[in-house]
């Protein structure tokens, strides 16, 4: 195909069509899809920016029958990935998510390393980060994220006079 992404992620989900449509709502675009042999959707093509979303069916793909396959049926899908993008607004995209029946993991929230975000699970188990960037960005981000993730927190003895 021309014109490819240069960042690429595979998905696989129980209904390509209603997924695809899910993503549409995130602001990826649709690019192409391919029908299987009943005529359902076994793979949607997706794009928004440099990143290309390859939505495929859970089952009916021509894969072969392996351990991988029947383990990826089985679930969870995407165990310790998350997917972060920057949107124009993580506000509108965290009420999109949960009216779209997303799992919230993270309430928008403005990190001290100078991004606003939200984290959720789609409705398909897959984990996403929706972040925008601060007006005010720290000069040390890595600092910032070190000392607010660990960050021996004060008790009365250290502050005796």
């Amino acid at each position: 195909m021309a014109d490819e992404a240069s960042f690429r992620v595979g998905l696989r989900v129980p209904d390509v069509s209603e997924a695809a449509r899910f993503y549409q709502g995130l602001g990826f675009e649709p690019i192409g899809a391919i029908p299987g042999r009943d005529g359902s959707t076994v793979m949607a093509i997706l794009r928004r920016g440099e990143f290309q979303l390859l939505v495929d069916a859970l089952a009916g793909m021509p894969f072969p029958d392996s351990d991988r396959e029947r383990v990826t049926q089985i679930g969870p899908r995407g165990l310790g990935v998350v997917i972060g993008i920057e949107v124009d607004d993580v506000n509108a995209t965290a009420v999109y998510c949960r009216s779209a029946g997303c799992t919230v993991t993270t309430s928008p929230v403005d990190a001290p390393w100078g991004e606003r975000y939200f984290e959720c699970l789609d409705p398909y188990e897959y984990a996403w980060k929706f972040f925008e960037l601060l007006p005010d960005q720290p000069t040390d981000g890595l600092s910032a994220a070190r000392d607010s993730w660990f960050a021996r927190p004060h008790s009365k003895t250290d502050h005796q006079p």
